[in-house]
């Protein structure tokens, strides 16, 4: 027997594949491509994943600059609320025609509802109680110069309710005198179950503060952006100023600084160095020089002469719109002033650029302009006296109950500009 057959085995059928001894061949051509391939393959992993970690830290570098500057602005010192910053946010980082079209979607969609009364009736107005103390009070035994009290406010309503429209004294006196009066009324003849509201407020009794925001609408700020506690004894009354600065389409001067260039013809409202405020174009019914202590624009007049602008109802957004639009009905707040001289000022739900222009056309102001809108930023508040002890300890009531902001909204430092009356005797 043969070495090789003593290793495979006698009698193996010739059939069986031969065996063949020595070195081992090298694999074959597929064998080697297949190695090729998977070591490409290994590479293409390889890269996709350097390429992924590249771009998920490319990614963070984007998103964090981001976060930060949205976290930055939703923690800010302030009173708005974070739904509120959340749009302003968008709104300064390129996105407000988003956000107003989005917001005339859903304002248009979801119109106040029509017909019925309101669910509580008027709301009743905080009494007479208390008395504001300038620092420099007249003697007590003269009766100060005052405006003559506001006349009542012809309804919109074919059947008004009780005490619809009627001017009733509100807040704290001033000398004895009432200083501000309120009333309340439904805003037009179809949205009959929302209540909008006036404040009346006597120039000869008050005085007139422009106080700017901790934001808006920039430039100097010596009070922080609130009523500070050495102002509150003469504090009345107070309510929201215009829209952002970049939105207002115009200007705003204060404090001796032309924060903002003036622009002509825009509706202004005016505080002289005496403290008294007026409303007008400016250029036409104001010009800037040393009697002139602050100014606020904000689009154009609502009523001007006494009569409603024309193109109040079909203008689109040129002249009034702004946001959402000069047809949509939102909260919306307004300020004139009247023949004599006492500025008013408007609010309520459900309100268009026209249906606010005809209620401070009705509560008597011969000149009128348009503030800001939204429930966020509509708030205005008469004051009364927490501790009777301290005429420094106030809290605000609200012109409206369903006004959103808080009581303290100008007692605590805000984001927004806002006007404040004081005592002037």
């Amino acid at each position: 027997m043969s070495a090789l057959q003593e290793h495979v085995g006698v009698g193996d059928s010739p059939t069986q594949p031969e065996v063949r001894l020595g070195r081992p061949r090298a694999g074959s051509r597929g064998t080697r491509r297949g190695a090729r391939e998977a070591a490409q393959r290994g590479r293409r992993r390889q890269r996709r994943k350097i390429i992924r970690r590249v771009a998920a830290v490319a990614l963070i570098g984007l998103l964090v600059p981001t976060v930060w500057s949205y976290y930055r602005a939703v923690s800010a010192p302030g009173t708005d609320p974070v739904s509120a910053r959340s749009v302003e946010w968008l709104k300064d980082h390129g996105m407000t025609g988003v956000v107003n079209a989005v917001e005339h979607w859903w304002y248009t969609h979801n119109p106040p509802p029509v017909g019925g009364r309101p669910k509580h009736g008027l709301p009743h107005a905080q009494a007479l109680g208390g008395a504001a103390h300038a620092k420099r009070a007249g003697p007590t035994a003269v009766v100060p110069a005052h405006l003559p009290s506001p006349t009542k406010m012809e309804p919109l309503v074919t059947a008004p309710l009780a005490g619809e429209g009627v001017w009733t004294p509100t807040g704290r006196t001033v000398a004895g005198l009432p200083a501000v009066y309120t009333t309340y009324f439904r805003p037009d003849a179809a949205h009959t179950s929302l209540v909008a509201s006036a404040m009346w407020m006597d120039t000869k009794l008050l005085n007139t503060v422009l106080v700017p925001g901790i934001q808006e609408p920039g430039g100097p700020n010596p009070w922080g952006g609130q009523i500070p506690l050495a102002q509150r004894a003469a504090l009345v009354a107070a309510f929201n100023s215009g829209f952002k600065a970049a939105d207002s389409r115009g200007g705003y001067y204060n404090f001796g600084q032309m924060v903002h260039p003036l622009v002509p013809g825009a509706a202004s409202f005016v505080i002289d160095t005496a403290g008294k405020p007026n409303v007008g174009a400016w250029g036409r019914d104001f010009v800037m020089g040393p009697t002139i202590a602050a100014v606020r624009q904000n689009l154009s007049l609502l009523v001007d002469n006494g009569q409603l602008e024309p193109g109040l109802a079909t203008d689109s957004n040129t002249k009034w719109g702004g946001t959402v639009g000069n047809n949509v009905f939102v909260w919306r707040s307004g300020v004139g002033i009247d023949a004599h001289g006492a500025v008013i000022y408007v609010a309520g739900p459900g309100l268009s650029v026209l249906s606010l222009g005809i209620l401070l056309q009705r509560a008597g102001a011969v000149r009128a302009m348009e503030l800001d809108i939204n429930s966020e930023w509509v708030s205005a508040y008469t004051y009364q006296q927490t501790d009777p002890t301290s005429p420094f300890a106030v809290n605000g009531v609200k012109l409206l109950p369903t006004m959103e902001r808080a009581e303290d909204r100008y007692l605590v430092p805000g984001e927004r500009d806002f006007f404040a009356l004081f005592a002037a005797h």
